[in-house]
């Protein structure tokens, strides 16, 4: 049995693993890739989503966005700490609420727009806790999770501060497991064993208490957005499924 078969979760049709390497691993034969990064990219593509904005991912935090957003006639969002009258936009899920509804904005982020922007040639979504229930239903409603249209659900985790490596976050997890816990409940078939261990970490949980409480949490918190935290536990607030198209995230719920 070749390393493909044993790390690419190839016989079953829900799957699940971490960050970009995980993702390129197991989005070759996927009919589905959804990216779980709670704190915060993900929550925030669902606020901005919701609101009527087309978000474009981008992997880079620097002066690169910038350009990169005026060559695609769009609003770049910049550092929390950055806000500004004139840049209201910033990857904070409660500052995309106050700022005024961008037409198109450019989200940079690490670890949720660098994997939305890595996987090529499957079906993207953005899932967080806030639409779990709703992304689980559209993906049920396409026919997929099987082994035949298996889905990937990836928890996009963090880096280790001054590190290039991955931190698995326990946001991520459970906003993974409440998407898996959809989808076995509407009868997707075959969740390999690391799907059905991330749903296990989602049943039975105090939710709120989770993400507050957990590093990532507490970090956003301390540092004077609790209140991104507590959006990013508004557990199924919401239908919308963001879907990236052509490099793009659109609601996706009537395609």
């Amino acid at each position: 049995m070749s390393g493909d078969e044993w790390f690419g979760q190839r016989s079953w049709g829900v799957r699940f693993e971490w960050g970009v390497a995980g993702a390129l691993a197991l989005a070759p034969g996927s009919a589905c890739v959804v990216i779980v990064d709670v704190l915060s990219f993900t929550t925030s593509v669902s606020v901005a989503v919701e609101a009527g904005t087309e978000v474009i991912p981008y992997p880079w935090r620097n002066d690169s966005a910038a350009e990169f957003a005026e060559r695609h006639n769009a609003e770049v969002a910049v550092g929390r700490r950055a806000v500004s009258a004139q840049q209201p936009w910033s990857l904070s899920p409660a500052a995309l609420r106050r700022a005024p509804t961008a037409r198109r904005l450019v989200l940079p982020s690490p670890n949720g727009s660098a994997i939305a922007a890595a996987v090529a040639g499957v079906p993207v979504v953005a899932g967080s806790l806030r639409n779990a229930d709703a992304v689980a239903a559209w993906i049920h409603r396409q026919g997929w999770g099987t082994p035949e249209l298996p889905v990937t659900v990836i928890a996009a985790g963090e880096h280790w501060p001054g590190q290039p490596v991955l931190r698995p976050a326990v946001e991520d997890l459970l906003g993974a497991g409440a998407i898996i816990h959809g989808l076995n409940q509407r009868g997707a078939s075959a969740l390999s064993p690391e799907a059905l261990v991330a749903e296990a970490s989602y049943t039975d949980v105090e939710i709120a208490t989770i993400v507050t409480e957990c590093s990532s949490g507490r970090e956003l918190a301390e540092g004077g957005f609790a209140e991104d935290v507590a959006i990013a536990a508004e557990l199924d607030a919401t239908d919308v499924v963001p879907l990236l198209v052509d490099g793009v995230f659109i609601d996706g719920r009537h395609r």
